[in-house]
């Protein structure tokens, strides 16, 4: 199965493979970009998204089409990012990058011949889902803007359930409260509707390199094998006017998960006057999210992110960032020594 990673972030202090726990990564407010997506209400009820669609997926679509698209595509190992009903450059990449992996022409369109290859996967894009007791077990905690503020936080876990299980299931909470109307997302034993990410054939291989691409157009991170195929794709920010992606062939280091954040304001260039060095816990809501992947480029990594719905849609601080579940996924695919390969 094809497999695609986006992501590099530039960290805050010195990261070495043996110091994993430790590393950390610049971040602070995403810089907006001029890309958006289209995020038009939906016409029909998005549960209509489990009947088969055979019209096709493009530019200014939305709704159950749409929804089912991308979560096909993000079963197939082609991330659009987060899962949000809407056509934009994520959902875009997304399409592009699986037509060009299965021999089809490379269009802004999901037609009848791509729509044949998702339909081959026969399960429901939509599943009930019981909430548990885990689920809204909490501690739940708003996480305040200011980064001395969120230094004080013993942990930067989940705001509230609906949170939780929007970064669980892939969906923007916006998409997860239309699906559910009238349902409440904190109550334990509460039936919903969400997508069916469920664990996608992730391969029993590990990748032979990581292809990080950045265009204007589109920002994707590919995961290729020996043959040089792609195992995955996912979308990503990367770089910024201030921060450039620092373009090359670099290492991968190391692994680490649920990392802890050292800020250093000297490494921001729109850090807060009077900001000084701190410690960020580990957490969903840590600035780069539950997964480091650190390069042999000094203060550069591959990593998450505690905002899913910027991911392609805002510029870093000179970083690779990825949704969470994402970066889990790339974080499952790489090993010491792999070489990332960074381009425009």
């Amino acid at each position: 199965m094809n497999r695609i990673f986006t992501v590099l972030c530039v960290v805050a202090f010195m990261v070495s493979a043996a110091d994993a726990a430790n590393q950390s990564r610049k971040h602070h407010k995403p810089v907006k970009i001029t890309r958006t997506a289209n995020r038009r209400a939906p016409a029909v009820d998005l549960s209509q998204a489990n009947n088969p669609q055979t019209k096709s997926v493009g530019p200014h679509t939305s709704g159950p089409a749409v929804l089912r698209a991308q979560i096909l595509l993000d079963r197939a190992a082609f991330s659009p990012g987060e899962i949000d009903d809407a056509y934009g450059p994520n959902l875009r990449s997304a399409i592009h990058g699986f037509q060009t992996a299965h021999q089809l022409p490379a269009t802004d369109e999901l037609g009848l011949e791509t729509w044949a290859l998702l339909e081959m996967d026969s399960e429901p894009v939509l599943i009930p889902y019981e909430i548990s007791a885990e689920d809204v077990a909490g501690p739940f905690e708003e996480i305040p803007a200011d980064i001395m503020e969120r230094a004080k936080l013993q942990a930067l876990g989940f705001q509230s359930p609906l949170e939780l299980l929007g970064e669980k299931f892939h969906v923007s909470p916006r998409v997860l409260r239309l699906l559910n109307k009238g349902k409440a997302f904190d109550k334990e034993g509460e039936q919903i509707l969400v997508p069916n990410v469920g664990t996608p054939g992730e391969p029993i291989r590990k990748a032979a390199s990581i292809l990080v691409l950045v265009r204007k157009s589109d920002m994707t991170v590919t995961a290729l094998d020996a043959q040089g195929m792609v195992m995955a794709q996912f979308p990503a920010s990367a770089g910024s006017e201030h921060d450039p992606l620092p373009i090359g062939k670099w290492k991968i280091k190391g692994v680490a998960r649920n990392p802890v954040f050292h800020y250093s304001p000297k490494l921001f260039w729109d850090a807060e006057p009077g900001n000084s060095a701190a410690k960020i816990a580990a957490g969903p809501n840590n600035p780069v999210g539950v997964v480091w992947i650190d390069l042999s480029k000094s203060h550069y990594g591959i990593h998450g992110t505690p905002e899913p719905s910027q991911v392609g849609h805002a510029q870093s601080h000179g970083c690779i960032r990825l949704t969470n579940w994402d970066a889990m996924r790339l974080a499952g695919l790489v090993s010491p020594g792999m070489t990332a390969i960074l381009t425009e």
